[in-house]
């Protein structure tokens, strides 16, 4: 038996999924593949050649305290001015990201990793699904956390790549296609109570790419139950913490935790209906 786990994009809420690999971790479950998109794909990386432990999750928790909006979406006049002009294919410069992962990564080369990892982005000029598994680490997960129009594309491998939630946030797929037998879900959810949507140009590209690929992964979970075993844990709710928000990773990371361990206590995980927990609802 084989078992995966699928993490999902989610911007700042990525540090929830810190909370759901310590729960499965506490409980003995480590995979032996990793699929990950955006946040997604910097969080499975961070274990990927680490291994999925108690001290390891924890490091990444570390990782996720140390962020904030403006290291990651760090304006510059020029910049700005030159994406509003036409002369700029984003709105913020990629470095800060880039750095981030670069400091955090311990492998140079994506199929080096002790667990085989998968990273998903998504091809800007056709929108089809780019499953890399092979090739420099680095410049794969940029790609895959190239959130469209607001970090420029990645080049690589002969095309430009963009954010993997645009094709797929939560690559089911991938991991269905790979024969995995137990597939663990690590969905980030979206702002479900919100008082207000987002006024920023930022907050509010990221708020509606929350929703649309909510949508798709509720799709997906639907389309592929029955042909594996999906186990797809439950994201914090109500949850108002806005896109931009990265002050709050403590309490992402133990919202996280305490919602899968009470998921994972009953029965492992399994569920009739692996997708009904997370249909998309808004709280008044």
């Amino acid at each position: 038996m084989t078992t995966a786990f699928v993490l999902s994009g989610g911007a700042n809420l990525g540090a929830m999924q810190v909370g759901m690999l310590r729960a499965l971790v506490d409980r003995g479950i480590a995979p032996d593949a990793l699929v990950g998109t955006s946040a997604g794909a910097l969080n499975a990386a961070y274990i990927a050649n680490r291994g999925a432990t108690p001290e390891v999750v924890e490091e990444l928790g570390d990782v996720w305290h140390s962020l904030s909006a403006w290291k990651l979406f760090r304006p510059h006049a020029r910049q700005l001015i030159g994406a509003l002009a036409g002369l700029q294919p984003a709105l913020f410069s990629s470095r800060g990201l880039r750095t981030l992962i670069r400091k955090h990564l311990d492998f140079d080369r994506i199929e080096t990793t002790r667990t085989p990892l998968t990273v998903v982005a998504t091809d800007l000029l056709t929108g089809d699904q780019v499953d890399i598994d092979t090739g420099p680490a680095a410049d794969a997960i940029l790609a895959s956390s190239a959130i469209t129009g607001l970090y420029p594309a990645v080049e690589l491998g002969g095309r430009l790549l963009v954010d993997g939630g645009v094709a797929d946030n939560t690559p089911v797929s991938s991991a269905v296609e790979s024969g995995a037998d137990i597939i663990y879900v690590l969905p980030c959810g979206y702002p479900c109570a919100l008082a207000a949507p987002p006024t920023t140009v930022a907050g509010t590209l990221l708020h509606t790419m929350s929703l649309l690929v909510q949508k798709r992964l509720v799709r997906d979970i639907r389309e592929y139950t029955g042909k594996a075993d999906l186990r797809v844990l439950p994201t914090p709710c109500p949850l108002t913490i806005g896109a931009l928000d990265f002050s709050r990773a403590d309490e992402l990371i133990e919202r996280g935790y305490e919602a899968a361990g009470r998921f994972l206590d009953i029965d492992g995980g399994r569920r009739v209906a692996p997708g009904a927990h997370i249909d998309l609802h808004v709280h008044a």
